[in-house]
């Protein structure tokens, strides 16, 4: 029984992470080849503050006769506004700043967490909030949450083998908050911008099917070790996976430097 209760805990949590690393490596290597590692950060913070905003907007509404379903709608609204108007404002600095650009994204990242942090100061379970928010709920993630990844996932899958071409223009800054906004709720900020830049980093000096293949490998491969460790030794699932995808990845980049 104890291993069926343990398999119904990982089982989701694997395919959950699949889903993200299926789509966070191809807009990883988008991310390194315009030098804008920061953004995914940033996309990642402000997702997340939508999601403070909605929830503090579902607090003050929760007397209403409709809470419950406001609350829901704004959870899943609120985080995507947020991101698609950080993308939008740092696709129009990449054409007037495009010097400063890395600088600016770090300070939008930073002004994102310390509005987090001021939004919560008065809720008395704003710590919880705030862990969550960075460190995800990989563990506790039921079928039901990945139903909308997992669609939304395979159709830009489907339209990045099909039309590559859509991650070169203008449509990529919405496409990728909209992929940063839907992770971020599964699984948190420190293990989206992991799943975006290890993998990608670890084999950017590849390219192709090998590229793609070393790079679907690390994530898989730092996914279940961190998966197994956690819970082996009941750390959290996903800090641990973040380091455990650090390790591969560091391994996988030196060895293809021989």
């Amino acid at each position: 029984m104890m291993e069926w209760d343990l398999l119904s805990i990982l089982l989701p949590a694997l395919v959950a992470g699949i889903i993200v690393f299926s789509t966070h490596l191809i807009l990883g290597w988008q991310v390194l080849e315009r030098g804008i590692v920061f953004m995914d950060l940033a996309i990642a913070q402000i997702a997340a503050m939508g999601a403070i905003v909605a929830h503090i907007l579902s607090m003050m509404h929760a007397h209403s006769h409709d809470s419950h379903h406001g609350s829901m709608g704004l959870g899943v609204l609120m985080p995507f506004l947020f991101s698609i108007g950080g993308a939008g404002l740092i696709a129009l600095l990449a054409k007037y700043a495009e010097k400063e650009l890395e600088a600016i994204i770090g300070c939008i990242y930073v002004v994102s967490a310390a509005s987090i942090t001021l939004l919560l100061a008065s809720d008395p379970h704003g710590a919880e909030h705030i862990s969550r928010a960075l460190n995800g709920h990989i563990l506790w993630l039921g079928w039901q949450d990945m139903l909308v990844p997992g669609l939304v996932s395979i159709a830009f899958l489907v339209g990045a083998a099909f039309r590559p071409q859509i991650l070169n223009g203008k449509l990529f800054y919405p496409i990728f908050a909209l992929m940063v906004t839907l992770s971020v709720k599964m699984v948190g900020v420190y293990l989206v911008f992991s799943a975006l830049i290890m993998p990608a980093l670890a084999v950017n000096q590849l390219s192709g099917k090998k590229a793609l293949t070393l790079g679907y490998l690390a994530g898989l491969t730092g996914l279940v070790l961190g998966l197994v460790l956690s819970s082996l030794y009941d750390f959290p699932g996903g800090a641990t996976i973040v380091v455990s995808l650090a390790a591969v990845s560091t391994v996988l980049r030196v060895m293809n430097r021989r």
